[in-house]
């Protein structure tokens, strides 16, 4: 009696263990199942019927199983459980199989695991047998599809790394060989089969064997260690065969996601044709370059004797009008000297102011003629002063009245307020009247002639047509009704010698001499013109940012100012007539002249006791010493000594580019005595 209720109360406690293990289960990610083989049942908890596509509160049975497994997996699921409830084998049912849900028709991926449980063998019940198979199972459709779409991207990666051309070697922590595609193989002539687990250099031999034609570079491979950081260079492989060729090389480490180095990829290309070809290119290059070479110096020998025949073709062109001009103006000096002689001579003073005026006009346009001909190579010496544009323009409105004659009408149209402009005025009077003729000539029926001046502000696309800096800039135009240009002659307007009229009667100097001195003044000139339309010919000069100055009265000898008494003026000048002309003018004013014919006389004068108030030099002198070399020897022994240079064209370099120091000023040949006095009495008083 007593053993039955024991054996009541320990079936009782095992169904109240199993209830708990079942609740416990049923709520958790694992599905707990139970086939009891003795009452023929099936226990699913709602997770595993969820597994299978079932409803929770639908009874399943083992055909309902059995229905719901993926067909190709059956006959594997029956083995396996078969083979679990054998008496004989007792084998652990552990199986992977695939469902089919019922309702919603799902793929999933299920893993079995579970045991037997068998009743002891007894003599009266026979050999022992299985009671029940108890087990578990779990979802595991994330891990096969994760692992499915390993495979597949394992198999592309190979499939893209076989098919790559460039040689792969992955390298492990010890930079043993454990992976080489199929590029690498035939770069190396080794299978990955013979390199995994062997160091990289013990197949391939960085370093560089006896009778390599390479050169070992300092970047082996070995270099690149995991710790290191991406190395690069280019070796010298020995091939399975024997023979030796060139890589280049990429060596890069690999790392956790901590960031250690757990290994090595290196890229690899043979570059023996590379090589090749660099050094046919190389080569070929040389070649070239001594072709050219040989090419240049014979277009150079080429454009040499070009240049030497259109030098000869222009001084040819120079020739007829310079020889016409000078000739009738040596014609007025000496006739003008001649007559004067024979009046002098006859005692006829009466007659010799007339002579005296003729010869001095003659004399001037000389010098006028010499100015045009240093402007169009800009070499003229240039005596920049705030200028008033509308009132030079109004000062030699009546004497371009009297030059283009009664048949043309002349207008001038003045801006209001227009800015100043730092400029010489006689070379842009100059250039104004030159602009004049050229538009009378252009008009032999009678036409009209339009000076115009205005303020312009070019903006980048305005200064890039004019080929001019952007900025403020003041125009003065002159506009004629005349015949025109055609565009050939517009684009030889501006060459020195080009003239379209006839030998004789121009030198082609005239527009060469306005962009000479409009170019060296920072400006630029324009042609707008079509023939039968008139032409329009502008000057852009730069704003200056001051007031223009007064216009001074010229000089007179008469009324020169006279030296105080001693000051002392040294001239220097290698022309006999000059210094004798400027002592004698000098001397009538009361100064005392001291000459000397070149730099190292008048150096000889310094460095006396001599009193000197002023040196007045040449530039251009004989004897080793230019005038400036003079001047600044000549400050040295006296600080502060003042000086005026003479020039016959601008020797910049000479003079400082136009930079003269405090004390120094520059007058420019052929220059009136009357205005040289002035200069100098100027420059003595200013202490």
């Amino acid at each position: 009696m007593v053993d039955i209720e024991a054996r009541r109360a320990a079936e009782l406690a095992l169904a109240e263990s199993e209830e708990r293990l079942r609740l416990a289960v049923e709520s958790a990610e694992i599905g707990l199942w139970d086939r009891d083989l003795v009452a023929d049942s099936l226990f699913w908890p709602p997770r595993l019927k969820a597994m299978f596509g079932f409803p929770a509160d639908l009874p399943v049975t083992m055909e309902d199983f059995y229905a719901g497994l993926h067909p190709d997996d059956r006959d594997k699921v029956a083995q396996a459980f078969a083979n679990a409830a054998d008496p004989a084998k007792r084998a652990v049912y552990e199986v992977e199989f695939r469902t089919i849900g019922r309702e919603d028709g799902r793929l999933r991926w299920v893993a079995a695991k579970g045991r037997g449980v068998f009743a002891a063998a007894e003599p009266a019940a026979g050999p022992a047998r299985c009671l029940r198979v108890i087990g578990t199972a779990i979802d595991i459709t994330a891990r096969k599809t994760t692992e499915e779409r390993l495979v597949e991207t394992t198999r592309r990666l190979d499939a893209v790394l076989d098919n790559a051309t460039l040689a792969i070697f992955m390298m492990d922590e010890r930079q043993h060989c454990a992976y080489m595609n199929r590029a690498a193989e035939r770069l190396t002539g080794y299978s990955l089969e013979e390199t995994q687990g062997r160091a990289l250099h013990d197949v391939v031999h960085h370093t560089r064997p006896d009778g390599s034609p390479y050169p070992l570079h300092e970047c082996p491979i070995d270099q690149a260690f995991p710790e290191n950081n991406q190395e690069q260079g280019e070796e010298v492989f020995v091939h399975r065969d024997g023979s030796f060729y060139p890589v280049a090389f990429t060596a890069s480490p690999i790392r956790d996601e901590r960031g250690l180095p757990i290994g090595t990829v290196i890229e690899a290309r043979n570059i023996e044709a590379e090589l090749r070809a660099k050094a046919q290119l190389e080569a070929f290059n040389a070649s070239l370059e001594q072709q050219v070479a040989v090419r240049t110096a014979e277009l150079m020998r080429t454009e040499e004797a070009l240049r030497q025949s259109q030098k000869m073709e222009a001084v040819g062109q120079l020739t007829g009008g310079l020889a016409h001009d000078f000739n009738n103006l040596l014609t007025g000096i000496t006739g003008s000297l001649e007559l004067l002689q024979a009046r002098l001579a006859q005692g006829r003073l009466g007659e010799i102011d007339r002579y005296v005026n003729a010869a001095q006009g003659a004399a001037k346009r000389a010098a006028a003629l010499t100015h045009r001909l240093l402007a169009f190579s800009r070499r003229q010496t240039l005596d920049p002063k705030p200028t008033d544009v509308n009132r030079l323009v109004m000062g030699m409105e009546e004497l371009i009245r009297r030059t283009i004659g009664p048949a043309i009408t002349l207008e001038v149209v003045a801006a209001g307020g227009l800015w100043s402009v730092l400029i010489d005025p006689s070379q842009l009077e100059n250039a104004l009247l030159n602009l004049c003729i050229n538009a009378r000539d252009a008009m032999p029926e009678g036409g009209r002639i339009t000076i115009e001046t205005a303020n312009k502000w070019l903006d980048d696309r305005g200064a890039r047509e004019r080929d001019l800096d952007p900025g403020q800039y003041l125009s003065l135009c002159v506009t004629d009704t005349g015949t025109g240009m055609s565009p050939d002659v517009i684009a030889k307007a501006f060459d020195p010698f080009f003239t379209t009229k006839p030998i004789g009667q121009g030198t082609g100097l005239g527009l060469s001499m306005i962009y000479g001195f409009v170019r060296q003044s920072g400006g630029q000139v324009r042609i707008y013109s079509e023939l039968g339309q008139g032409t329009t010919m502008c000057l852009y000069l730069p704003r200056h940012y001051g007031a223009a100055e007064e216009p001074e009265a010229g000089p007179d000898l008469a009324v020169a100012p006279r030296a105080e008494q001693g000051e002392t003026v040294l001239i220097v000048d290698d022309e006999p007539t000059v210094r004798m002309l400027v002592t004698e003018v000098l001397e009538d004013l009361g100064y005392t002249a001291i000459e000397a014919a070149d730099g190292p006389a008048g150096l000889k004068v310094l460095q006396s006791d001599v009193r000197i108030d002023l040196l007045v030099t040449d530039v251009g002198l004989p004897g080793g010493m230019n005038g400036r070399q003079v001047a600044d020897a000549g400050r040295v022994l006296r600080p502060g000594l003042k000086v005026l240079f003479i020039t016959g064209y601008a020797e910049n370099a000479v003079l400082g580019n136009g930079h003269l120091e405090p004390g120094m000023q520059v007058i420019t040949k052929p220059f009136v005595m009357e205005g040289l006095a002035g200069r100098i009495k100027e420059m003595i008083d200013a202490g």
